[in-house]
């Protein structure tokens, strides 16, 4: 498999989603006290394209993507559905995004997965972002309540922390991509100062 290609080839997915049961309302609009999670937007693509190509954000997911790749994302990226840009409240600067998609490998999930860039790391803005979405996807989905989970590489102990801090439990553990993986659950995750728009 070539690298950047895989489960974080749904950054680049876009327009490939997967028929599933589980939908939910879009475009939508989220808000927290200091952020604004809506679709990517095309003066977002620059900012976004980084999430892409960046050395420490691709550490855990499987390093940079090619330019090819990089291209056919930007292309497809504006207005995606289930793809969150996350803005500061503040400025407007870029934070990162957040996806939500049906779980490829169960077709009654959704699955969240999320990316910052890396000046905005250590602010707790993945926290504040990735528990907003999951808190909606949960009352957003049809069916309602549909089981939303994340995946990430059990060496990734930042992001292992983010999952648990916001609520979710590890559910599963197995190898993907040549990686130990860990599957997170997300029951009920409460949404810390934010509401749909």
């Amino acid at each position: 498999m070539r690298p950047g290609i895989g489960r974080c080839e749904r950054w680049g997915m876009i327009n490939r989603m997967p028929t599933s049961p589980c939908a939910f309302p879009w475009p939508t609009t989220l808000t927290t006290d200091r952020l604004v999670l809506r679709p990517i937007e095309e003066s977002d693509v620059p900012a976004t394209a980084r999430l892409w190509t960046d050395p420490e954000v691709r550490r855990y997911l499987g390093g940079p993507v090619d330019e090819e790749t990089v291209r056919l994302r930007e292309r497809h990226c504006v207005g995606a559905r289930g793809a969150f840009c996350v803005v500061s409240r503040g400025d407007g600067a870029v934070v990162g995004g957040v996806l939500l998609e049906p779980d490829r490998r169960r077709d009654d999930r959704i699955e969240v997965s999320y990316q910052l860039l890396p000046e905005q790391w250590g602010f707790g803005y993945g926290r504040e972002a990735v528990a907003a979405v999951v808190a909606w996807a949960h009352g957003a989905t049809t069916p309602v309540g549909s089981e939303v989970v994340a995946v990430t590489q059990q060496a990734n102990v930042r992001s292992r922390r983010l999952l648990e801090v916001i609520g979710m439990r590890q559910a599963d553990s197995f190898v993907e991509w040549g990686a130990a993986q860990v599957l997170y659950s997300a029951d009920g995750v409460a949404r810390p100062g934010g509401a749909p728009d």
